[in-house]
């Protein structure tokens, strides 16, 4: 099987590696078959996508609707990286599946407005299937309402006309996407279980998502929430793309 590409922005070691091992291991990969690029690291050079199943983007530190001139030239470069990415995977229709930050990063590559309007806090909340999805293989066995892991501070506020809403919730109207038959995104953490969202809490409790008295408190909330639904969209993702 020809692996899978994962583009990683997260600059901490430790979180990098969680979530590199938690994508292969809720997506129910083995050993060689998620490569790992870390665009924090290194600037990206042109991918051979013929050389890949498909490609994940995790989450990440920036957010694409800050102003220009707030952004790091670490973040700009990432972001001139990802847009070339996707100007090849949409134009070839390539799998791609960006979690959280994929979704502003694929939004604003396609013309979605993206904004604070809908920023949701850290915690479990419960998404929404829309008939369009009950039709579409990535999100096939999935319950018409499920709970799954959020916390961001951007969110789309509104979709372009290329896109084709598959999930919503009450508090964000926009919790997934698709573009064409096989660009994805999703707002909420496909690749979260509770351990994974506790590391993130002590990671990013100073980064202004939450007050930092609050960190413990998530956490324990975390630790009764399963979420068993939201990693089938990483599962189906993985075995409806893998080629040999």
């Amino acid at each position: 099987m020809r692996p899978f590409l994962l583009l990683a922005t997260r600059a901490e070691d430790g979180i990098a590696e969680e979530e590199f091992a938690a994508f292969a291991r809720l997506g129910g990969l083995k050993p060689g078959q998620l490569d790992w690029m870390r665009l924090d690291r290194t600037p990206l050079e042109t991918i051979d996508l013929d050389a890949y199943s498909g490609i994940v983007l995790g989450g990440s530190p920036f957010n694409s609707s800050d102003p220009v001139e707030t952004k790091s030239e670490l973040q700009l470069r990432v972001e001139a990286d990802l847009a070339r990415v996707l100007d090849d995977v949409v134009e070839q229709d390539f799998p791609f599946l960006g979690a959280c930050y994929g979704i502003g990063t694929l939004g604003s590559h396609q013309g979605a407005v993206i904004d604070r309007t809908y920023g949701e806090p850290v915690g479990p909340v419960t998404v929404e299937l829309t008939l369009a999805a009950r039709k579409d293989p990535v999100c096939a066995g999935v319950p018409s309402r499920f709970e799954a892991f959020v916390g961001h501070k951007e969110a789309v506020r509104e979709l372009p006309a290329s896109a084709v809403l598959l999930a919503t919730s009450d508090a964000c109207p926009v919790q997934m996407f698709r573009v064409k038959e096989h660009v994805y995104a999703t707002q909420f953490h496909p690749e979260l279980d509770a351990d994974g969202l506790c590391t993130r809490i002590e990671e990013y409790k100073h980064h202004g998502y939450f007050e930092p008295h609050e960190s413990e408190d998530l956490k324990e909330v975390a630790r009764r929430s399963p979420v068993p639904h939201a990693r089938r969209f990483l599962r189906n993702f993985f075995s409806t793309y893998a080629r040999d």
